[in-house]
């Protein structure tokens, strides 16, 4: 098994090389926060949606919005109950935040930036929750490169975020490694040319992916990382 000490002396990933991840379900293992915010917010309102894991995965959250409460809201309607939401999540989150920072996480980002790697963030995820991980975790400025779901034309599953990162990053996207829990944030890595690799804090299995982890720990990731060429 490789060590972080590889990671300090260069020789974790190959130069032309970059590492794009997303947020939730990545950085921190957020997904049930969410659903019980989710499922709380839409109490509050007389509603009850069986389905909400579904509809909510992956997808950026006025997307969400409309889904759960319909199509014919107005802009300021959407972005009030998003925000209502997201404050409901930060603040169910906040007292147990470091439970749910997925295994390894911290160290490897912290490892591979000191490292000078090129590292991109890549999340349909709103921003006050973009900042709200990020202090949390302790990886602020860790990142050359933080694109939420609301500066491309479309979010995931389409591919555009991914593209605009790695061209933020000055990568071509076949020469990024993305890290992505979820269905549709998969769809959007592989849409975008990328390499996969699959954290399972969301899926049982990623039979897309290049390479499919439980976290950050896991012993099989640096060999894969240090055995990946960039492409000419």
């Amino acid at each position: 098994m490789l060590s972080f000490r590889q990671v300090q002396n260069g020789s974790l990933l190959a130069p032309g090389l970059a590492l794009i991840f997303d947020m939730d379900g990545v950085l921190v293992d957020s997904t049930e926060t969410h659903t019980r915010a989710w499922d709380l917010y839409l109490a509050k309102l007389g509603i009850r949606d069986d389905d909400l894991m579904n509809r909510m995965l992956g997808k950026r959250n006025d997307d969400i919005v409309r889904a759960l409460l319909g199509d014919n809201l107005l802009d300021d309607e959407v972005h009030r109950h998003g925000a209502e939401k997201e404050r409901l999540y930060r603040e169910l989150m906040d007292p147990v935040f470091d439970q749910h920072v997925v295994g390894g996480v911290r160290e490897f980002v912290t490892r591979a930036s000191a490292n000078g790697i090129p590292l991109g963030l890549a999340t349909n995820a709103e921003p006050p929750n973009v900042e709200f991980v990020l202090r949390r975790t302790g990886l602020n400025g860790s990142f050359r490169s933080i694109v939420d779901g609301h500066q491309v034309a479309n979010p995931k599953p389409f591919p555009d975020i991914y593209l605009e990162t790695a061209a933020r990053l000055g990568a071509a996207p076949a020469n990024c490694i993305v890290f992505e829990d979820s269905p549709g944030g998969m769809k959007a890595a592989l849409a975008a040319g990328a390499r996969l690799v699959a954290v399972l804090t969301t899926m049982d299995e990623a039979p897309d992916a290049e390479l499919a982890i439980p976290d950050f720990n896991d012993e099989r990731l640096l060999p894969w990382l240090k055995s990946q060429t960039p492409l000419p």
